[in-house]
């Protein structure tokens, strides 16, 4: 039997603050979302979805179910990496990221490993959610911010 991955789902706490975002950076399309009928007074009436796509396919479920920011210090999803064909197009992502007003990691785009060719930007979304947009190479004009781990590892 042979796995792939489906789709991904993040607890968020403001929907469309983090759809906004999502769809700015990646251009993912709103596939299907809760109405405003779901919105209520308690705590479980107030509880909003969207599905994000992106040519159609599901790529990302947000869930408005959650407070505060992410802990990176407690179990669970270190972080979500997305794959662009080509440096220049995590060039680009990092000027959209950038007019967000996102945390960027190490200052920009670097390097996985030091010597490594494969790389990208790191950076979080607006809930604290560490996210990576990498290339298979080009990304070797920096040096890496680590010597000792892969740069995707501690950040």
């Amino acid at each position: 039997m042979s796995f792939t991955t489906g789709h991904i789902g993040l607890n968020v706490s403001d929907l469309d603050r983090s759809v906004g975002f999502y769809r700015k950076v990646f251009g993912f399309e709103v596939a299907a979302e809760s109405g405003a009928e779901s919105g209520g007074e308690s705590a479980e009436e107030t509880r909003r979805y969207a599905f994000l796509a992106q040519n159609g396919t599901l790529v990302l479920t947000l869930w408005q179910q959650s407070e505060g920011t992410f802990a990176a210090g407690l179990p669970g999803l270190h972080h979500l990496s997305f794959e662009v064909p080509d440096i220049d197009a995590v060039r680009r992502a990092e000027a959209v990221v950038r007019e967000t007003g996102a945390t960027i990691h190490h200052g920009g785009i670097v390097p996985h490993r030091e010597g490594g060719s494969s790389g990208g930007l790191f950076f979080e979304d607006p809930d604290g959610i560490r996210l990576e947009i990498y290339a298979p190479s080009g990304a070797d004009e920096r040096p890496a911010p680590r010597s000792d781990a892969p740069t995707c590892g501690f950040f």
